[in-house]
């Protein structure tokens, strides 16, 4: 069988085959996550949640802590921004021979980067099933992650495991590449997305060298490139040559904290609690309740996406494992947060809050 042959798998064959701990970086684990949509399960009404058996009881509260873990994903502004002007690159390159545009995303850690890039493959990926339905081998997105202290072989290595290609020990890294390119136009790759780009240290010879690699794929490769990586504007990517090319050819979308700032950062954040809130299956639980406590949970997650995602998804679970049924300000207490979250509330936080007046005494 020819390597490019051996990336190919239908939509359905791929998310059944694939193993529960499948990453991103697998075809089969990228399809499993294409595939994956989080349905919500019904709430009983109190009858019919009286009429259960213990053990029935048990399952169905199984059932609700698993799509808690597991809410759907808000579209925020900035998934919002990244896919717009991805799909506008994407259809600016489709004829282009070289010198083609793409995005980055830089921002602190928490401030939903990868959630963006993800997103951005799936909401492509599902776009070009709808226009080739029957086209059950096409793999239109490529995703990888940079590794710690990358080399042009790891780079080239990362590519490659995203396909199941395997090699000799003592292969080249030219012929990792070219199997890697020729599978990528057999199934029509169109978007590589590459995560953890600040794992490049451009100050090193390895790592300037890695970034040619990435950009020698960039050459070879008929797709839009995204990336994504922290503060990547401070890590040197564009200084010198190699970066006076790269700013030229790339638009960088900051991923920051929600602001709190004006009447309209309010606004914002508060609808972003709502649209949480509003996915909740919780028995007991009075709509509203959290978006009346939208400042609390600003203060308290310092506006980072992942630590809001994380504290409203630990505090739905906690409330099913303790039969409150419901999220009030005391529930999320207990749910802990990331170290800068932490620092974030204690620097925001106001004076006469009641978490601050609590701690306090």
């Amino acid at each position: 069988m020819s390597k490019p042959a051996q990336a190919r798998t239908s939509h359905k064959q791929t998310a059944d085959q694939a193993p529960p701990d499948s990453p991103l970086t697998t075809k089969e684990g990228w399809r499993h996550f294409v595939d994956h949509e989080p349905n919500p399960p019904r709430l009983l009404t109190a009858t019919e949640r009286a009429a259960l058996s213990q053990r029935e009881r048990m399952r169905e509260d199984e059932r609700r802590r698993e799509y808690h873990a597991d809410l759907p994903m808000v579209n925020t502004p900035t998934i919002r921004k990244v896919i717009a002007t991805s799909r506008l690159l994407i259809q600016l390159n489709r004829n282009q021979i070289s010198a083609r545009r793409g995005v980055i995303l830089s921002g602190a850690s928490g401030t939903g980067k990868t959630t963006a890039l993800t997103q951005l493959g799936r909401a492509h990926e599902l776009a070009v099933r709808k226009r080739h339905p029957r086209d059950l081998n096409r793999l239109p997105v490529l995703y990888v992650t940079v590794p710690p202290a990358a080399t042009p072989k790891m780079l080239a290595m990362e590519f490659a495991r995203f396909f199941g290609l395997t090699f000799p020990t003592r292969v080249n890294v030219t012929d990792i590449v070219d199997a890697v390119c020729a599978t990528a136009a057999h199934v029509h790759v169109d978007l590589v997305l590459v995560d953890e780009l600040h794992n490049l240290n451009l100050a090193t010879r390895s790592g300037a060298e890695a970034s040619d690699q990435l950009k020698y794929f960039a050459e070879r490769l008929p797709a839009t490139f995204a990336y994504a990586g922290i503060d990547i504007e401070s890590q040197g990517l564009f200084a010198g040559t190699r970066g006076r090319q790269i700013a030229g050819r790339f638009v960088v979308i900051p991923a920051a904290p929600f602001s709190h700032a004006t009447t309209s950062d309010h606004e914002t954040w508060r609808a972003l609690v709502g649209t949480l809130e509003s996915m909740l299956r919780l028995h007991r639980h009075t709509p509203g309740t959290l978006t009346e406590l939208s400042e609390y949970l600003f203060h308290r997650t310092g506006g980072m996406i992942g630590s809001l995602s994380q504290l409203i998804r630990g505090a739905a679970v906690l409330a099913i494992e303790d039969e409150s049924e419901r999220i009030i300000e005391g529930l999320l207490e207990l749910v802990p947060i990331d170290f800068a979250a932490e620092q974030s509330e204690k620097r925001t936080a106001p004076a006469n809050s009641t978490t601050r007046r609590r701690r306090a005494a």
